[in-house]
């Protein structure tokens, strides 16, 4: 891909995430990237607050990366600006983080700790460079209100698999669509990327949005 492709001058982005729903998000904004997974892995929520541990997951995420990137350079020119951006999204009920289920056991608690409550979906956003060291950070909450489930909506749910690698153990964007009666907030964030936060955090760097039209 040549630079014209990749949007002119602007900086390279780099998306630190292997999430698909993330990666097809940025295609719908019209971003080219490149994308590198970070080989640290994601740890389990912690008791510091649900935005805390979502910001301090998607730093690392993002941070691991710049480093291998401006070290190793791989899709990115030598000299070329490039920015970062990480994310982690959780979801929070009654104070408890929920991160992404071990396994179907945990998806069927998860489901049944959100059946028919409000919960809040947190995705902490950081978006490291052009510039060596340079950082921006942020936190976007949306309000979720889930309609009472049975057991055998659970059921089916988890054995379709969706729910295994979601925060909260659900997809709004899929199957779990049908589950979830109104939301408060950005609808994008519960799919785990705030796309006007994330925008105006690109744009701050430089990025020039109409030059990828």
């Amino acid at each position: 891909m040549s630079l014209s492709d990749r949007g002119g001058g602007n900086p390279i982005v780099v998306l630190a995430s292997a999430s698909p729903r993330r990666a097809d998000l940025l295609r719908q904004l019209g971003v080219p990237f490149e994308r590198l997974v970070s080989p640290v892995e994601e740890q389990p929520p912690a008791d510091s607050g649900a935005g805390h541990h979502a910001v301090c997951a998607a730093r690392l995420k993002s941070r691991t990366v710049y480093d291998l990137v401006a070290q190793e350079g791989g899709a990115v020119p030598l000299g070329h600006p490039f920015v970062v951006v990480g994310a982690d999204t959780v979801v929070c009920e009654g104070g408890v983080v929920l991160g992404k289920p071990s396994g179907p056991e945990e998806a069927t608690h998860m489901l049944r700790r959100l059946s028919g409550r409000i919960h809040h979906v947190y995705t902490g956003l950081v978006v490291v460079g052009p510039g060596e060291g340079e950082e921006q950070s942020g936190c976007e909450v949306t309000e979720v209100t889930m309609r009472a489930l049975s057991r055998a909506d659970i059921g089916c749910y988890v054995a379709s698999g969706e729910p295994l690698d979601k925060a909260g153990a659900y997809g709004i964007q899929g199957r779990g669509g049908r589950f979830i009666e109104r939301i408060s907030g950005c609808y994008y964030n519960v799919m785990g990327l705030p796309l006007a936060r994330l925008c105006a955090m690109l744009e701050n760097v430089g990025f020039d949005f109409t030059a990828c039209d």
